[in-house]
């Protein structure tokens, strides 16, 4: 069984009980809240008596609704952020918002089609061996889009070690296995920083788990909500999904809320560590004892602090400004308002180029874009970094800072602080090949906070040199989502792909969060996902044609900070998405040429 999956027991006929303690919220509130988790109670009954069939059409309808609300979520969404309407990087608010969705729709009927037809999803994908008696699938790309949009990319899914093709295969499904098994009611508490976010844990708490969903949406994405009930309509009308906004009161009524049976946050650990063990002097003795104030499975995803691990061979100047460009904009999309936020370079301090490197990255996260920081608390935390390190260079009128670890200079609070803001730090371990990267992984998992992201730039000669050595370093990375060339995002925004935290944590050391979501393909026993990019971008990874390394047909990739053509590219990435056709696959082209 999963991190997230939890034993089914027959539900009440009866509309769900009222809360009869716990959290004082306005009666207007619980008015609201109670008449949402009733229409919720309804539609636990109909979400059984739906075949496959039928649910593949709601994936249908929801794809006709985000076509016909995309730009209004994605003009939303860059209000929220502060994004001028001429700004290059308006291309991230399609990319996280709209893109995100419909892709992770598509994918999901996709695999429900599969079931329907009576196979596993993840017939037709080879199962091959991975270091550490682990098996692997690779699950991007699985259609012609995905290899003609993001050509040289590719993602596997690792599973946890012994666990067998035919066990994986008869697994793969989760909760369509049974979708005649009664439901549960379940709650989201909705991310701020990400509109697709609370959108794709719908959809998974829904499909993998069977749970009719209460979301509420962070205060954050309040102006979303309007946008988010139409998308979702064909989930709200036959009662399978509600929203209710509201602050910190609701969320404690809500996850003390007898009806609410599951409750799944993307946030901070400090709110997962509120709603499981309360407030005050009473909290540290709960957790001690392991007496939670709420007592329902509770599932997270909490961010942490994310390596970038540099490792040492023989570049180009064109690769150094190429990576020192992915590396910012690792830190700063979304003025890095993101959990999986690059936030700590690891280079060699006998590597001879790494004064060339540094120099690369400084002009790259310089000079990229300038933009505000948006996300409430943002100056607070570039204060607290300001005060960490008063030796930090500021750039952009001191909206962001990178932090040079030299000499005496203590790396803790940069390697456990999520600061969740335009912070870069880098650190030196000493060595070259091999010996540099096994101490680059024993840093990352044991100094760095959490377990949700890693990242490695590699080029290919040093690479094929490093051979199995890679591979297994690559298995001692102790985190839900790797990226090797590109950026742990990526994963993130591919649904086929599984999204969280390494295994293994508790409410008690809740880490980076608890269980797995996105997971399209709905597999069990997944361990992490690894993302693979291409070193060089097009022409210079024509190369690979004849040598080593991956060929991809792209210049710089949209979603770079530093792209001129981003917010175009990722808006007709989007459509295309939407509405295939000619004329918009070749404005991607075109635009895709330019940046």
């Amino acid at each position: 069984m999963s991190p997230t999956q939890t034993a089914k027991k027959p539900r009440p006929a009866a509309s769900p009980a009222r809360a009869a303690s716990g959290p004082e919220v306005a009666d207007a509130d619980r008015e609201r809240i109670d008449a949402a988790l009733d229409a919720l109670a309804d539609g636990r009954r109909v979400w059984p008596h739906l075949t496959l069939t039928q649910r593949m059409r709601l994936l249908e309808r929801l794809h006709e609704t985000l076509a016909a609300h995309a730009e209004e979520w994605a003009e939303t969404a860059a209000a929220i952020a502060g994004l001028a309407p001429d700004s290059p990087l308006r291309g991230e608010v399609w990319l996280e918002g709209p893109h995100n969705a419909v892709t992770t729709v598509d994918a999901l009927r996709a695999t429900l089609a599969k079931l329907a037809a009576g196979h596993s999803p993840l017939d037709g994908i080879d199962l091959v061996p991975a270091p550490g008696g682990r098996l692997r699938a690779q699950t991007f790309p699985l259609t012609v889009a995905d290899s003609l949009l993001l050509s040289g990319f590719t993602g596997e899914v690792w599973f946890e070690p012994g666990a067998t093709a035919d066990e994986l295969r008869a697994a793969a499904g989760l909760g369509q296995l049974t979708p005649t098994e009664p439901a549960e009611i379940g709650l989201v508490l909705g991310a701020g920083n990400v509109a697709s976010i609370p959108f794709a844990d719908v959809l998974t708490e829904l499909f993998a788990h069977n749970r009719v969903i209460l979301l509420k949406v962070n205060p954050t994405h309040d102006r979303l909500l309007p946008v988010f009930e139409r998308v979702l309509a064909p989930l709200i009308e036959p009662g399978l999904v509600r929203i209710v906004s509201g602050g910190g009161e609701v969320g404690a009524y809500l996850t003390q809320h007898p009806a609410v049976e599951h409750v799944h946050i993307t946030g901070a650990a400090a709110t997962l560590d509120t709603i499981v063990w309360g407030t005050g002097p009473q909290a540290k003795r709960r957790r001690r004892e392991n007496r939670p104030v709420v007592r329902k499975p509770v599932t997270a995803e909490l961010g942490g602090v994310s390596p970038i691990i540099v490792v040492p061979g023989r570049w180009t100047d064109a690769d150094l400004a190429y990576q020192a460009e992915n590396i910012a904009t690792m830190r700063l999309e979304n003025s890095g308002h993101n959990c999986i936020a690059g936030q700590v370079v690891v280079v060699s301090s006998d590597w001879d180029q790494r004064d060339a490197f540094l120099d690369a990255l400084r002009d790259a996260y310089g000079s990229a874009p300038h933009r505000t920081p948006w996300y409430p608390g943002a100056q607070a935390r570039l204060d607290a970094a300001a005060s960490d390190y008063p030796d930090a260079t500021w750039f952009a009128d001191r909206t962001r800072a990178l932090v040079e670890i030299d000499g005496d200079a203590d790396p803790r609070a940069l390697e456990q602080t999520e600061y969740f803001a335009p912070v870069l730090g880098v650190v030196s371990l000493p060595g070259n090949g091999q010996e540099f990267l096994d101490a680059a992984v024993v840093r990352a998992n044991s100094a760095l906070a959490g377990t949700l992201g890693a990242n490695v730039l590699i080029d290919p000669d040093t690479e094929a040199a490093l051979g199995d050595g890679f591979e297994r370093a690559i298995a001692d990375l102790r985190y839900g989502a790797i990226a090797i060339n590109t950026w742990t995002a990526f994963v993130f925004m591919m649904p086929t792909l599984t999204w969280g935290a390494y295994p293994g944590n508790t409410l008690q050391d809740p880490g980076s969060g608890i269980g797995i979501v996105h997971n399209a393909l709905l597999l069990d026993r997944a361990e992490r996902s690894v993302a693979r990019g291409p070193f060089r971008p097009f022409p210079r990874s024509a190369g690979a044609l004849t040598g080593r390394g991956r060929f991809s047909v792209l210049p710089k990739p949209p979603w770079f900070v530093t792209s001129r053509t981003g917010a175009a590219v990722c808006e007709d990435f989007t459509r295309y998405r939407l509405t295939p056709d000619a004329r918009t696959l070749s404005r991607i082209v075109a635009g895709a040429l330019r940046s």
